[in-house]
């Protein structure tokens, strides 16, 4: 018996606020929005897909996703061309903490959930 991968991940964003969150994680990120399943379509939010896992963007009025350090981490192939996509489109960056092995950078959406941005570093 064994756990065997992630299979989805949720962030919330607030009720009604699907365009603007669209906005950012299809248009902005160029993420794939994927089918919800007809029972749980009326509770607001959308799907996407991110490599072989999905991102389930979910509704929740009342919290304060700004104080949080949850957050998901893209793993990318261009870190400073999505810096650059991302700063042009007016996200401001935030600071992250040096790890051994990655480059990384961190800013967050426009609901304030934190979104962090990740490559291996060059070897040498």
């Amino acid at each position: 018996m064994s756990i065997i991968g992630f299979h989805h991940a949720q962030v919330t964003i607030p009720k009604g606020a699907e365009a603007q969150a669209r906005a950012f994680y299809c248009d902005l990120l160029g993420l794939t929005e994927i089918e919800k399943p007809d029972s749980l379509k009326g509770r607001g939010g959308f799907w996407v897909q991110v490599g072989s896992q999905q991102l389930h963007v979910g509704t929740e009025d009342g919290i304060d996703r700004s104080a949080t350090k949850a957050h998901l981490a893209y793993q990318v192939d261009d870190l400073d061309g999505w810096r650059a996509k991302l700063v042009a489109a007016g996200v401001k960056m935030g600071d992250s903490i040096p790890i051994p092995g990655f480059n990384r950078f961190e800013c967050r959406d426009p609901f304030g959930n934190r979104v962090e941005f990740i490559q291996p570093a060059p070897a040498g």
